[in-house]
């Protein structure tokens, strides 16, 4: 690849209106190219069939467009359709497609590994090689957008960010990506369609309220006890669930949107009357619904899987205060696509 040569795709429509007129061509072009890049897709200059070749050639000289490669895609028993996907440089993410009766979902990557340190999580052991490009995120969602429209004969009606990374670790590229996925010039998804899904960082949930964002908000919570979370994730030492819960009110107040919260019970862990207490506590602090999640081990036998009875327990007190409560079941087990299994196995 040559170095010197700048992704387009990281210039703003007036950008490539500019670069036009000062190379004595004509401002729309500008727009006819950025229409091919997030509108249509184009992989190369050479897709973009409306422009003369001495065009095309202008813009292979002096631009790249560093798409992804789906480099292997795996389909499970269940529907679930994982892919592995290299980028320019050749570092590898992956995203998955999760289907139902009624929808598919993409679950996209934000980092190239991670910058948090989850025990549970077999991206955490991966750590954080990098974030991604704003146009990397969106790639994974127009791959998984192809997919759904080939397979579930229908396009995308979900995006979560719950794959590899730490969404509000690389604030400004996914804010940049999730605008031009919504954006009618991209594709068109209504923001009420997007959670974000972040374990817990205070200063940056603020400024997702700040900002006026209008996607839903996640929390991976796990444990409503300090001394419980921090064990099973050690970053939130520096982040108290006192803070937490005040930015999740900030949250709430600046955007009347209610939050989810993603909860592993584990055996041995935070399956005790204790741990519900406090979930049932926290949860009365903001308006919110709750995802019990199956857990997937990822090799050692530290965490295990609680008993229907815990989960059950659960569903009880949270139900007994009016919460929402779900059970998710993962899906996509027998290819290493459920939740806390994305780690570039195929790397």
């Amino acid at each position: 690849m040559n170095l010197e040569r700048k992704d387009i795709r990281a210039l703003s429509k007036e950008e490539l209106q500019l670069f036009f007129l000062n190379n004595n061509d004509k401002a729309y072009r500008g727009q006819q190219v950025y229409e091919w890049l997030w509108t249509k897709g184009a992989h190369s200059f050479d897709d973009m069939t409306n422009l003369s070749k001495a065009t095309r050639a202008m813009l292979e000289a002096n631009f790249v467009i560093n798409h992804i490669k789906v480099d292997t895609m795996q389909r499970s028993e269940d529907g679930t359709v994982k892919n592995a996907v290299r980028l320019h440089d050749g570092l590898v993410v992956e995203s998955v497609l999760i289907p139902t009766e009624t929808r598919t979902t993409a679950c996209v990557s934000s980092q190239v590994g991670c910058s948090l340190d989850c025990n549970f999580c077999a991206t955490a052991r991966l750590k954080r090689m990098r974030n991604l490009e704003p146009a990397e995120i969106y790639d994974q969602v127009l791959a998984i957008d192809k997919e759904s429209r080939l397979y579930y004969n229908h396009p995308l009606s979900n995006i979560v960010f719950m794959g590899m990374g730490e969404p509000l670790m690389n604030y400004n590229n996914v804010l940049k990506a999730i605008e031009m996925i919504t954006s009618p010039e991209g594709l068109g998804m209504s923001p009420k369609r997007i959670m974000v899904s972040t374990s817990g960082i205070p200063k940056m949930i603020k400024k997702l309220a700040d900002d006026e964002v209008k996607f839903k908000l996640a929390v991976s919570l796990h444990s409503a006890i300090d001394e419980t979370r921090a064990r099973i994730m050690p970053f939130s030492a520096n982040f108290p669930l006192k803070e937490l819960r005040e930015s999740l009110e900030y949250w709430y107040r600046k955007t009347k949107s209610k939050v989810s919260y993603e909860y592993v019970v584990w055996k041995g862990i935070n399956d005790d009357k204790a741990s519900i207490d406090a979930l049932v506590k926290f949860c009365k602090y903001v308006p919110c619904k709750v995802n019990l999640i199956e857990y997937n081990p990822i090799d050692d036998g530290e965490f295990q899987q609680a008993s229907e009875e815990a989960i059950a327990a659960y569903i009880k007190g949270l139900q007994a205060i009016g919460v929402v409560v779900k059970v998710r079941r993962s899906r996509g087990k027998d290819i290493d696509a459920a939740c806390g299994q994305l780690a570039n196995k195929e790397a």
